[in-house]
């Protein structure tokens, strides 16, 4: 695996992500529900500002350009982030903020004085819902399991707020070429005679006749989405899928008033291995297609990539971490959908009862069964 050389020493350190009230000067903090800037201390909205025409877009970059080390300097930025010493994660914080608790695992973390250098985003998803929504989204999701503890139910109804999040992924372009080797198997049956029950029998024998083949397939590769945090597993990141990535917003700091971000820990090489292997899941469906036939062997497929591009975009996810009864518990909402994933919490107790009841209906059955015999 390539890694990324280090880079020059920036001199500037990024923007803080504030913007005073007109009004009262308190903080302003983008509020999903209006699109727009709003001060909680004096009710005062101010618009967005609106990007401009020489921001282009969400614009790819070049991805050998990046592994290279040859990106351009305004690409790269200095966050001051601090990484959870129990699950890793590297979340930015406002420069006069020392001590927090980590959004994702509820551990205390004290923040230190360095930086941390990377890529800056090129767009985001702004969330679309505020946290009373997700709260609810939450609270319902919980309703609906059955044997999670009721008292983590209760601690999670009036806990304190979740925290909302904008998560680091990569998407990459790619235009590729495949060329294959294999085999098109295809199905006939042959007659054969067998004995049952001492007679002879007619009976249909399935075979498969196979020729080699070989061939040629293209596609172009748009936004494969790659999770560039180890903060989460995957299997809850990946379920909160589908993300609507045709809504991607250039980055602009005003969406991240009132907000976090994470910093990314997957590198940008690491990150292409990835998208390779979702890459080459593709091709061998296409591949496969294009054999045709009953059945498909493949033998070999050597793959041109070209045009390799990318994005570091972030995606908002409402986080909550419980701690109950000495275990945290980690739930995340899409801030687009609301579709919720997160540990599945068990009590013993819901468990226990519900295996009674179920011996119990059991015996009652049998016994009616046996009355009616």
């Amino acid at each position: 695996m390539t890694t990324l050389p280090p880079p020059p020493a920036a001199t500037d350190p990024r923007e803080e992500h504030r913007f005073p009230c007109d009004n009262c000067g308190s903080d302003l903090r983008f509020d999903p529900d209006v699109g727009k800037l709003v001060c909680d201390h004096c009710g005062n909205t101010e618009e967005m500002v609106q990007a401009g025409p020489w921001d282009g877009g969400v614009r790819e970059l070049d991805f050998r350009a990046a592994i290279d080390n040859l990106l351009p300097l305004q690409e790269m930025e200095e966050t001051r982030v601090a990484q959870c010493p129990n699950c890793g994660a590297q979340v930015e914080f406002d420069p006069d903020v020392h001590a927090s608790e980590c959004p994702f695992c509820a551990t205390p973390v004290v923040t230190d004085t360095g930086t941390h250098r990377h890529i800056k985003p090129r767009g985001l998803l702004p969330f679309a819902m505020d946290e009373a929504q997700a709260r609810a989204a939450m609270v319902d999701w919980l309703g609906k399991l059955w044997f999670a503890p009721n008292g983590l139910q209760d601690y999670a109804r009036k806990g304190r707020k979740l925290t909302g999040i904008y998560v680091p992924y990569w998407t990459f372009d790619a235009d590729t070429t495949s060329d294959y080797r294999g085999e098109r198997g295809t199905i006939y049956y042959e007659t054969r005679t067998v004995m049952r029950d001492g007679k002879p029998t007619q009976q249909q024998v399935q075979k498969i006749r196979w020729r080699g083949v070989s061939g040629r397939v293209t596609r172009f590769f748009d936004d494969v989405l790659v999770l560039a945090s180890k903060a989460l597993p995957k299997r809850y990141t990946d379920a909160l899928e589908p993300w609507d990535l045709s809504a991607m917003e250039p980055y602009r700091p005003e969406f991240l008033a009132g907000f976090r971000a994470e910093g990314y820990q997957v590198d940008l090489d690491e990150g292409f291995q990835e998208a390779r292997v979702k890459m080459d899941r593709v091709i061998q469906r296409d591949v496969k297609f294009d054999i045709g036939g009953d059945r498909q062997r493949i033998h070999h497929v050597e793959t041109e990539l070209r045009d390799v591009t990318f994005k570091h975009v972030l995606l908002p996810v409402w986080m909550a971490a419980y701690k109950y009864r000495d275990k945290s518990y980690r739930f995340v909402v899409n801030g687009r959908t609301g579709r919720v994933q997160g540990e599945r919490p068990w009590s013993a107790a819901k468990i226990a009862i519900a295996v009674v009841l179920g011996l119990i209906l059991a015996g009652g059955l049998g016994y009616l069964i046996a009355q009616n015999q």
